[in-house]
């Protein structure tokens, strides 16, 4: 392997400039080519401010309302009644489940059939997409699972996205010759895609990668969130069990809890640049061209002079300077913040009251139901990290609810 000139910055000023910098690409999921190659969260420059300009369209707030008020709380309803009528539910699979249904429809994944067997083929390859994205954390035969995961894409594209796109066509074929009505057009990232096709000009194999990240990056995150949250809801309630009294009755506090954990345990650990030239942090760190940077986030997120003497604790107290994000630097800044943050955290309220407007995003609604339903840590069967990851996931985490 060549060698290759890295620096680490692990301060919060540092590494918020850092963000800020066009001279630094981003190279995180280079290794993860074969479902990340040319996804918007990969691209630089022009390339990324035109799509990035087009997909901003489908994520804002009326949108986001939209799916936090009508669509998504029937989908949580759905999908959480069967685990809660049979007493039991593991919450890795139960959280990225209920985060696909949502991220398939965000995606432009369509499934006509409906049935539990088509939920859980897409289920399956949704997971074998996050192994892809983040082989650079995978532990065991990267080469043998760069193909089981191409091969996924292969049989996804041929199940799942040929039909969404034959679908989308006739639709804005419609729209176009006057025959259909606007409002028939899905609104999610695939009709985005086709639509503005001549802008674009993106070959198919790009249109499958994107489609994919949109399901895989708004369903991995966002179920991973809900983990974390709920883990460290629980254990507060150990100790402070007027604050998980709070947790399960008052979303906005809820939802500083999805903040506080995001801050805590970003979903990656780190973030990674590559300097396409000459770059300067605050005067204090220079990164010559070629050299990649690795902005340690889990340092990052917990300075001191930032976020406080307690700030390796979990504390949804927390009192923060203004212009400090409760979540830390978990979705990054400038051009690269992450697209989905608004609608999977909701707005940040900056120390004022909530209004009947606020959003409060899908992650805190998703685990006020779980609580609402009485879930709650199975005491027989204590959860377990996952083995195969280096980013410290959970892979198993059994939860009881009320007979």
């Amino acid at each position: 392997m060549t060698d290759r000139l890295e620096i680490t910055v692990s301060r919060y000023h540092q590494a918020r400039e850092a963000f800020r910098q066009k001279e630094l690409r981003q190279a995180l999921y280079d290794e993860g080519e074969v479902v990340m190659s040319d996804v918007l969260v990969n691209l630089h420059g022009a390339d990324h401010q035109a799509r990035r300009r087009l997909e901003n369209r489908l994520f804002r707030k009326d949108t986001h309302r939209l799916y936090e008020r009508e669509f998504f709380p029937p989908v949580v309803a759905a999908t959480l009644a069967p685990h809660a009528a049979n007493g039991h539910a593991e919450l890795v699979t139960l959280s990225h489940e209920l985060m696909m249904n949502l991220a398939a429809f965000t995606a432009g994944v369509d499934r006509p059939h409906g049935t539990r067997e088509e939920t859980m083929r897409l289920y399956d390859y949704l997971m074998l997409f996050i192994q892809g994205a983040t082989l650079a954390h995978y532990t065991g035969d990267r080469t043998a699972k760069r193909e089981e995961v191409a091969q996924a894409l292969a049989a996804f594209e041929s199940e799942f996205l040929r039909p969404s796109i034959q679908r989308r066509r006739v639709l804005l074929a419609a729209v176009e010759d006057g025959s259909g009505e606007e409002a028939d057009l899905p609104r999610d990232v695939l009709t985005t895609l086709l639509r503005n096709d001549a802008e674009l000009h993106l070959p198919s194999e790009v249109v499958l990668r994107e489609t994919c990240f949109f399901l895989l990056a708004g369903a991995h995150t966002s179920a991973t969130a809900f983990v974390r949250t709920l883990h460290n809801v629980y254990a507060m309630g150990e100790e402070h069990p007027e604050d998980f009294e709070q947790a399960c009755t008052d979303l906005a506090f809820l939802q500083r809890c999805v903040h506080e954990t995001v801050r805590l345990q970003p979903s990656s650990p780190i973030a990674m640049r590559y300097a396409l030239g000459e770059a300067d942090l605050l005067g204090e760190v220079h990164i010559p061209a070629g050299a990649f940077l690795i902005i340690d986030l889990m340092a990052a997120n917990r300075d001191p002079s930032v976020f406080g003497e307690g700030a390796h604790d979990f504390d949804p107290h927390r009192l923060l300077e203004p212009g400090v994000a409760p979540w830390g630097l978990s979705f990054g800044l400038g051009m690269h913040a992450c697209i989905g943050q608004d609608l999977a955290a909701g707005i940040d309220p900056m120390g004022h009251p909530v209004g009947d407007d606020h959003l409060y995003g899908l992650v805190p609604v998703a685990i006020r139901a779980l609580l609402d339903a009485g879930g709650r840590p199975d005491p027989a069967d204590p959860p377990t990290m996952d083995p195969d990851n280096s980013r410290g996931y959970w892979g198993r985490y059994p939860v009881m609810f009320p007979a």
